[in-house]
């Protein structure tokens, strides 16, 4: 008896000790789900943006992102080995804009890798790691909203084994360099996993995270052609308590007619989080793919107006609260819970703390009178 007391506390101290690694306030998967700062589950629904491709139309795309009631957006960067690099100061930009705009986060993607191992011009998943490592001064302090997608699609279907170890070190190679984010992981087979090698080596995978911080993301096109076949890979994860969400998905493609009803619906029944693909862009053949004419959200296409009443439909909305002092550097506000970002409702405690030589006076704007601490909702 007294065996099994001494290795159930060390097991204990154990998962305490993983989770004091990571940083005070941010973003975390704990079993199943996506947690944020203060502890309560979040499942994001968004739409991804092909930032690496059309860098002028950021701003217009992540308010109208924004403006259709998606609390997440997912943004393609390239790492310079096919397409353009994205500096760091660009990377920097994008996160405070989406930030500002009162996303819960941003999934930031190398699509570099598309495809590896069967398209001769992606690179690997550590080409993808060392411009994570590049970015490095830019994402820490955003471990809050940032959520690192090492790679798009990092394996074509060619022997398709390989990805489980190349995965598992891209993991531990970006915990090495000092990276505590929410890590996410695309499956092989361009993002599907017919095969499914990741479901089968799931657990595996995720074990490579000593911070047990990593979610793993499949696309589901024309592989998802039914409602079963839907069900049938989400429900593995859920019932086997494993961290899933959709990257990608659309309502057609050249390899087949995906159920997107199915993928929303039964995404929300299990709380996993999606994102469709994509806001503008699209080319090659797949210009359905486009949610809006002419970057203009007020203009949405049949698949836009579908995902906007359909997936966007009911997703409670957030907020962004800023506060400022008068004069500047006369002190501080403090918010409780803290974060800046909230759901439609939330009551949130303000503290005003006056530096020395001054007092606080009172409140201005969309908030009144005197009383310090003081609510809003």
């Amino acid at each position: 008896m007294k065996r099994v007391l001494t290795i159930t506390l060390m097991f204990l101290l154990l998962f305490s000790h993983l989770y004091s690694q990571l940083k005070s306030g941010q973003l975390r998967i704990s079993g199943r789900n996506i947690v944020d700062g203060n502890g309560n589950v979040v499942r994001l629904v968004g739409i991804n943006h092909a930032h690496a491709w059309y860098r002028g139309y950021l701003g217009s795309a992540l308010s109208g992102i924004k403006s259709w009631g998606a609390n997440s957006v997912r943004v393609v960067l390239a790492c310079g080995y096919k397409w353009t690099k994205i500096p760091a100061s660009e990377v920097s930009a994008i996160i405070s804009q989406a930030r500002s705009l009162g996303f819960k986060a941003i999934v930031l993607e190398v699509h570099d890798t598309t495809g590896y191992g069967q398209d001769s011009s992606a690179c690997d998943l550590q080409t993808a790691v060392n411009y994570w490592i590049e970015l490095k001064s830019v994402l820490d302090g955003n471990e809050d909203f940032v959520i690192i997608n090492i790679g798009n699609e990092p394996w074509g279907n060619n022997n398709t084994s390989g990805w489980v170890n190349a995965t598992k070190q891209a993991i531990q190679s970006l915990r090495s360099a000092g990276f505590t984010h929410v890590i996410m992981c695309d499956a092989p087979c361009w993002g599907q996993d017919w095969d499914s090698t990741m479901k089968n080596n799931a657990s595996n995978v995720l074990s490579a995270d000593g911070l047990n911080n990593t979610i793993l993301s499949v696309h589901m096109y024309g592989v998802y052609n039914t409602a079963s076949k839907v069900q049938s890979y989400m429900s593995y994860y859920y019932n086997n308590n494993l961290p899933l969400c959709v990257g990608e998905f659309g309502n057609y493609h050249t390899d087949g007619d995906p159920d997107e009803q199915a993928i929303v619906s039964y995404a929300q029944q299990y709380g996993i989080s999606i994102w469709g693909w994509s806001w503008c862009g699209n080319g090659g053949g797949v210009e359905y793919l486009d949610m809006v004419y002419n970057w203009n959200e007020n203009a949405p296409t049949n698949w836009g107006s579908w995902f906007k009443s359909n997936a966007l439909a009911g997703l409670p909305q957030t907020y962004t609260l800023s506060v400022s002092v008068n004069p500047s550097g006369s002190g501080s506000v403090s918010l409780n819970p803290p974060g800046g970002s909230y759901t439609a409702g939330t009551q949130v405690e303000l503290t005003a703390q006056a530096n020395s030589g001054y007092v606080f006076s009172s409140w201005s704007g969309d908030l009144t009178g005197t009383q310090n601490p003081t609510t809003i909702t």
